[in-house]
């Protein structure tokens, strides 16, 4: 359980950044380069290297270096943990309402 809630912490964080959740969004369209990634951004190449470092660190990305270029993918499958990490708590609170709901009309 340890390493699940170091997973959702690291992939958390690196949501956190609104620069990080563009260059996901971006690749949720599919693989771009690093140059692409960077070009909509207001900052350095080496930041934007760091953002990346954060969100491959996270599990949310991964990249390949061919040449000179590196090309960055999207990992869909490591935001099924998150997913499913939300879509419980939300289970749970729906079911709380739906008890407080009968609760009120038995009243």
């Amino acid at each position: 359980m340890l390493n699940h809630s170091l997973s959702l912490d690291l992939m958390y964080a690196a949501l956190a950044d609104g620069s990080r959740r563009s260059m996901v969004e971006r690749l949720s369209r599919g693989p771009a380069t690093v140059k692409q990634l960077a070009e909509p951004l207001v900052m350095s190449l080496p930041a934007v290297m760091q953002h990346l470092r954060v969100l491959e660190e996270s599990g949310i990305v991964r990249s390949q270096k061919t040449g000179r270029v590196r090309t960055c993918y999207l990992e869909p499958v490591a935001l099924d943990a998150a997913e499913q990490w939300i879509a419980e708590r939300r289970a749970g609170w729906l079911s709380r309402l739906d008890r407080l709901g009968d609760f009120l009309e038995e009243s």
